[in-house]
C-alpha cells in the first residue's frame, strides 16, 4: 500500500479550518483557486501534511502562503533542491511551505506546511488551470475532488507514498466554499451539478456570461462536478493569447500560442454503417473497492453489480464474426477464454455465465500484470483490437499504467470508465488518452450502461487513418506544435492543438489549420480560419495548458531514456517547468518566510490532516450506525472475500445487528435483454413472456399463423423496447439494430401482420418506420 486509508480518528486537533474555491471558465478552459486557511491551535510548532488531489491534467501554476500579514509566493524548483531548502529553512527556525506532485500519479499533491507557531494562522493560495472534458451529451465537465481514494501500490513495487488519513465525512472539520464564472462566445444554455446549486445569475442580455455557486450548508462529502452546457457547441474555435511581456522571444512564454479547438464531423453516409469485426477485450476491476455502492440513490447496485449489468448489454450488442475475452483484476487476474474466441452463442452464453459469478473480491488493483498479458497476446489479422478498461481507479503506479498503453497504441484503441468517487482522473484519461480512445466517469447518480454504450459506437466506428494537421501562416510567422500528434478522431469529439507562433505579423493577418484523414476509404478534411491577433484579457491560461502539454509529453519520454541513464529529458522536464511555473513531477513550489529568523521554541509536531472518507466505505457514518463503527485500511477491504455481512451496500458503515437487504427484482430491460441469442433474434418461450408482462398462452394465440416462432418473438421484443424504454435507448439501440438486420436477413412474408398483432398485444402503436425494418 502507498498510502494508508479509513483510520481510526485520532482526537487531535486539526488546523485546516476551511477552503475556498473561486473557478473561472472560459469556454473550454478552467482556472481555479483554491484558498486553504490554517490554524495552529497546538501550544507548540507544527509541521502539518495535506494530501489531496487535482484534475489528472491540471497545470498548477501558482502557489502563495500569507502568515500574519506578509505574503510570500511560492518559486518553482527542481524537487531535491526545493525539498532541501524546505528541510534547511524549518532547520533554521524559519517558516516553510512545499507543495509536490506524487512520483506515481500526477493528480495526487502534497503540501507541507512547516513551522507554523502556536497561535498561528496561514493562508495558502493556490491555482491551477485545466481544459474540460466534453460529455456525451456535449455538457464540460468540471470535477472538484473531494476524495482522495486509498491507491493500492503492486507488491515489490518501489517508492513510498503519502500517508493520507481519512475520517468519514460528517467529521472533517473544515468547510468548502464554492463559486463559478462561466463566459463564452456562445451563450450559456445550463449549469447541471450532483450537489445543490443556487439559481444561475446570467451577468449578460446574450447569456454568454454567468455565475453560479453551491447552495449554503453543502458538505464536502463527493466530489463537486459541474456540467457546463452551450448552444452550438460542437464550433470550431481557435483563441491566440499574446506571450508574457517579461519573457524572452522565441522561447514559449515570450512567444503568442494557439490553441486550436476541432470538432470533426463525419459524413452521415459513413456514420450509418458500423464496422462487423474486430477483437473486442473486456477489463474489469474485482479490487474490494468494487463492492461498495455506485451512487447516492440506489442503494443495492454497488460498483460490481453495475459492471455486470453493463457487461450483459455490451455482449448482447457485438456482431457476429467478431472477435472478444473478458479480463478481471485485482491481486491476481483471471480471463474467461485462454485466447479472444469468435463471437458465437456458444461462446457468449459460456461468457455471461462467468460474468454472473463475478464478485469483487480479488484483493488489491494491480492492473499491470493483465494489461501486460494482454498486450502479449498476438493481433487478429482484420479484427482491430479494441480494449474496455473498467475500474475505480485505485491504482498506485498511474504512470507505469500509463507508459504500458502508450507503448502498445499501435495495436488497439483504448476505452476507458472511471467507477466511483475518486477514480484517478490521472489513470482513467491517461490511458483513454494514449491509446487513442475515450473516456468517461460514472460519478453521482450515473448511471454506467448509457457511457459504456456510446464508447461502443465510437469503438464500431470505422477507424480514422493518415491523419495529418497542416498550418498556412504568413511567411513571416513560423509554427511550433506542442502537442502530440493526433492519433484518435471520434465523431462530435473535440481535438486540442497548442502551438507556438514565432515571428511578427499584422493586426489583420489570418491563419488557417486544416486537418486530413481517411475514414473508411473516404478522404476527409476539415479546415478553421483563425485570426493572428491574440485575444483580450485571457492571461497567461493557454500558455500554461500549452506548457503542461509538453511538459506530459516529455515525462512520457522520460520513462525510455530513465532505463536508458540519460538525464536529457529530465533537464528539459525541470527547465520548461521553471520557466513556465507550471508543476512537473520533476518540481515543488518553495516557499521560505526569510523575515522569520528567531529559532522556533521546542520541537516540531507533524500532523496529518485527514481527507473525507473514499474507498469501500464510502460517505459518512449516519447516528443509527454508530453502534459498532468500523475504519478499515484499503488493503484489509482487499482481502476481503465476498462476504460483506458487516458492511451495508449503500456505502456507509453499518452495526453487525443490522440485516443485509434483499436483492432488488432484476430489471425489465436487463431481463428481456438476457434472453436475446447473439444472432439478434428471440425464442417464443415462457421466459420471454414473462420479460413481457404475458402469459405464455396470451402470446402464443396472438401469434399471427404465417409467422415463424422466432419472427415473432423478435418483433415483440422490439415493440416492447420501443413502446416501453424510450428513455433507455442508448443502452438497447445497438443489440435492437442487430435483432433488426436478422429480420431483415429472413425476408419473412408476415412482418406488417406480426406488428399489428403485437402492438394490439401489448397496447403499443409503434410504426413499422421505427424499427427500422
Amino acid at each position: 500500500m502507498n498510502c494508508c486509508g479509513l483510520l481510526t480518528l485520532k482526537k487531535e486537533p486539526v488546523p485546516l479550518k476551511s477552503i475556498e474555491v473561486e473557478l473561472e471558465v472560459r469556454d473550454h478552459v478552467a482556472t481555479v483557486v483554491s484558498t486553504l486557511n490554517y490554524e495552529n491551535k497546538e501550544d507548540k510548532p507544527l509541521e502539518a501534511v495535506f494530501v489531496f488531489p487535482l484534475p489528472g491534467d491540471a497545470a498548477v501554476c501558482h502557489f502563495s502562503a500569507k502568515i500574519g500579514q506578509t505574503q510570500i509566493v511560492a518559486e518553482v524548483k527542481e524537487k531535491q533542491e526545493a525539498r532541501e531548502e524546505y528541510d534547511d529553512a524549518l532547520s533554521s527556525g524559519q517558516q516553510a511551505f512545499l507543495l509536490e506532485e506524487s512520483e506515481q500519479s500526477p493528480d495526487i499533491f502534497s503540501l507541507s506546511v512547516g513551522s507554523l507557531p502556536p497561535g498561528e494562522s496561514a493562508s495558502i493560495r493556490l491555482e491551477y488551470v485545466t481544459e474540460l472534458a466534453v460529455q456525451a451529451d456535449d455538457g464540460l465537465r468540471f470535477c472538484l475532488p473531494a476524495v482522495l481514494n486509498p491507491r493500492y501500490q503492486p507488491q515489490g513495487s518501489e517508492g513510498a507514498g503519502v500517508q493520507v488519513t481519512s475520517v468519514p465525512a460528517s467529521l472533517v472539520p473544515y468547510s468548502l466554499s464554492f463559486s463559478a464564472r462561466v463566459s463564452s462566445p456562445r451563450p450559456v444554455s445550463k449549469v447541471e451539478s450532483n450537489c445543490s446549486l443556487d439559481p444561475l445569475q446570467y451577468l449578460s442580455t446574450d447569456q454568454t456570461q454567468a455565475t453560479v455557486k453551491l447552495a449554503a450548508g453543502h458538505k464536502f462529502d463527493r466530489d463537486v462536478e459541474l456540467l457546463i452546457y452551450y448552444k452550438d457547441a460542437h464550433q470550431p474555435t481557435a483563441v491566440v493569447e499574446a506571450g508574457q511581456a517579461s519573457a524572452e522571444a522565441g522561447t514559449l512564454m515570450g512567444d503568442p500560442v494557439v490553441m486550436v479547438s476541432l470538432y470533426p464531423e463525419f459524413p452521415q453516409s459513413v456514420m450509418s454503417s458500423t464496422t462487423a469485426c474486430g477483437e473486442f477485450v473486456f477489463l474489469v476491476d474485482r479490487s474490494g473497492s468494487m463492492g461498495c455502492a455506485t451512487n447516492y440513490s440506489k442503494q443495492q447496485e454497488t460498483r460490481i453489480s453495475s459492471a455486470r449489468d453493463t457487461l450483459l448489454l455490451l455482449l448482447k450488442s457485438l456482431p457476429m464474426g467478431c472477435y472478444f475475452n473478458i479480463y478481471s483484476f485485482g491481486d491476481s487476474y483471471e480471463h474467461v477464454f485462454p485466447q479472444s474466441v469468435e463471437y458465437s452463442e456458444k461462446t457468449m452464453e459460456e461468457a455471461l455465465k462467468k460474468v454472473e459469478q463475478m464478485e469483487a473480491n480479488l484483493g488489491g488493483t494491480e492492473i499491470l500484470q493483465p494489461l501486460k498479458h494482454i498486450y502479449s497476446q498476438p493481433c487478429i489479422p482484420n479484427q482491430p483490437r479494441q480494449l474496455f478498461v473498467f475500474t475505480d481507479g485505485e491504482v498506485g503506479n498511474t504512470k507505469e499504467v500509463i507508459d504500458l498503453v502508450n507503448k502498445n497504441s499501435g495495436s488497439h484503441r483504448c476505452f476507458s470508465f472511471g467507477i466511483g468517487e475518486g477514480a484517478s482522473s490521472a489513470l482513467i484519461n491517461g490511458i483513454a488518452k494514449e491509446g487513442g480512445g475515450h473516456a468517461q466517469f460514472i460519478t453521482g447518480t450515473d448511471r454506467m450502461q448509457p457511457k459504456v454504450m456510446q464508447s461502443l459506437r465510437f469503438a464500431l466506428q470505422p477507424a480514422v487513418v493518415d491523419i495529418s494537421v497542416t498550418w498556412d501562416l504568413p511567411k513571416e510567422v513560423s509554427v511550433t506544435v506542442l502537442s502530440p500528434p493526433i492519433t484518435a478522431v471520434f465523431q462530435g469529439q473535440r481535438s486540442l492543438i497548442y502551438a507556438q507562433l514565432s515571428g511578427q505579423s499584422s493586426e489583420a493577418a489570418e491563419g488557417c489549420v486544416t486537418v486530413k484523414y481517411s475514414l473508411a476509404g473516404h478522404p476527409s478534411e476539415n479546415q478553421l480560419h483563425f485570426s493572428l491577433r491574440p485575444a483580450a484579457d485571457t492571461g497567461l491560461t493557454v500558455h500554461r495548458l500549452a506548457a503542461r502539454t509538453l511538459i506530459r509529453s516529455l515525462e512520457m519520454e522520460e520513462g525510455d531514456s530513465r532505463r536508458e541513464n540519460d538525464g536529457g529529458v529530465k533537464e528539459k522536464v525541470v527547465q520548461l517547468s521553471v520557466q513556465s511555473g507550471v508543476s512537473s513531477s520533476f518540481t515543488a513550489f518553495i516557499a521560505v518566510n526569510k523575515d522569520k529568523n528567531e529559532a522556533i521554541q521546542g520541537p516540531l509536531l507533524h500532523r496529518d490532516i485527514p481527507v473525507p472518507m473514499g474507498g469501500v466505505l464510502g460517505f459518512a457514518a449516519t447516528p443509527c450506525c454508530l453502534m459498532r463503527t468500523y475504519y478499515l485500511c484499503e488493503d484489509a477491504v482487499d482481502e476481503m472475500d465476498d462476504d460483506y455481512t458487516e458492511l451495508c451496500t449503500d456505502g456507509v458503515i453499518m452495526n453487525e445487528e443490522a440485516e443485509i437487504a434483499e436483492q432488488p427484482p432484476r430489471d425489465p430491460l436487463l431481463q428481456l435483454v438476457s434472453l436475446q441469442k447473439a444472432s439478434g433474434c428471440w425464442l417464443l418461450d415462457p421466459a420471454l413472456a414473462a420479460a413481457l408482462g404475458k402469459s405464455s398462452e396470451e402470446v402464443e394465440k396472438s401469434k399471427p399463423a404465417p409467422a415463424s416462432s422466432e419472427v415473432w418473438a423478435t418483433i415483440l421484443a422490439l415493440i416492447w423496447l420501443h413502446g416501453f424504454q424510450t428513455d433507455a435507448k442508448d443502452e438497447w439501440e445497438l443489440l435492437a439494430a442487430k435483432a433488426v438486420s436478422w429480420l431483415n436477413a429472413q425476408n419473412a412474408p408476415s412482418v406488417t401482420e406480426c406488428l399489428e398483432a403485437g402492438n394490439a398485444l401489448l397496447g403499443c402503436s409503434v410504426q413499422k418506420t421505427a424499427l427500422g425494418i
